[in-house]
């Protein structure tokens, strides 16, 4: 039996009913971090969510609790360099990567390591990063998912004020040079403010966060490393230019932020158009983190993936 894992729980945001974390063990037999949460009632499926750059599994309580609601079994993980799974660097607060193939094996050992508790059918439900590399998995051949949902994907790059070119060329020399571990971009792990930041509207829900954040300041992650820009570089580059997408055939739904500051919505619209089976859709005015976004503005996700579900389920 895999080992036990803790939940980081406060009074904004307590543990969803049911919910047990436990680790397993991934790519180089690190370990990571996964929690299961059951459905409501009967399961119709199961949803498996993969969280953006900087954010635990605590980050999505609300969300798991509106799944669980429609009556689907969650699954929600921290992906290797964040959360409370493993980190590769002396200095924790600092995001990296060696590329992307050790998160699609560790998604591929996160599939395994929870199969049978996990009803069919599955949909993917994955948040900027995470939505990059659900989609990566997906191209890659993962057969398992009836369909996909994601929330304004890391499917194109900023990297303002340099061209996105060359800010691609630049973390690459890095990486080469032996400096791939070296931060390309500096930001302080600690509690951030709401005016100002350009990823919700929502002040209840970012206040929430920095609570859970300073509850648990291990949950923290700061800047990054040319080895993180040269792997978002590299997996963008590989969905907009590769052949693995044309090959999806499940539904994918992309919803995109109309408003997002992080990540460049033309990318997305182009790699929408590589999938056969995609439909693409903004919420106008909504900034990045679109299921932390206000009351207003969040409701228009869930009819995407309302509408998704019950394709997929109605089919099963």
């Amino acid at each position: 039996m895999a080992q036990a894992a803790p939940l980081v729980a406060i009074p904004g945001a307590p543990v969803p009913a049911g919910g047990e974390a436990a680790w397993f063990s991934g790519a180089g037999g690190v370990m990571l971090r996964a929690a299961l949460f059951p459905a409501t009632g009967e399961a119709r499926g199961s949803v498996i969510v993969s969280p953006g750059r900087t954010e635990p599994i605590e980050k999505y309580f609300e969300t798991v609790e509106a799944l669980a609601s429609r009556g689907f079994v969650v699954l929600v993980h921290d992906w290797r360099g964040q959360g409370l799974s493993y980190r590769g660097l002396a200095d924790r607060t600092l995001g990296h990567a060696n590329g992307y193939g050790e998160f699609l094996t560790d998604f591929t050992a996160l599939l395994g390591a929870y199969e049978t508790r996990l009803p069919k059918p599955w949909i993917a439900l994955g948040h900027s990063m995470g939505g990059c590399l659900t989609l990566l998995a997906l191209a890659a051949g993962e057969t398992r998912f009836a369909a996909a949902i994601l929330s304004a994907p890391m499917l194109g790059l900023r990297t303002a004020p340099v061209p996105v070119w060359l800010g691609r060329e630049i973390a690459r020399f890095m990486v080469s040079a032996g400096r791939g571990q070296q931060p390309a971009r500096s930001s302080s792990p600690g509690p951030e403010s709401f005016e100002g930041n350009i990823v919700t509207h929502d002040r209840l829900r970012h206040d929430r966060f920095q609570a859970q954040l300073a509850a648990c300041p291990d949950l923290a992650l700061g800047g990054l490393t040319w080895g993180w820009l040269d792997f978002a570089s590299r997996a963008v580059r590989l969905l907009q230019k590769g052949t693995g997408v044309r090959a999806i055939a499940i539904p994918v739904v992309i919803v995109a932020a109309g408003a997002d500051r992080v990540v460049d919505n033309a990318g997305a619209r182009r790699v929408a158009a590589r999938v056969p089976s995609a439909r693409y859709m903004e919420i106008p005015g909504a900034y990045h983190e679109i299921l932390q976004e206000t009351d207003a503005l969040l409701p228009a996700f869930w009819r995407e993936f309302d509408a998704l579900a019950d394709r997929v389920t109605a089919r099963d």
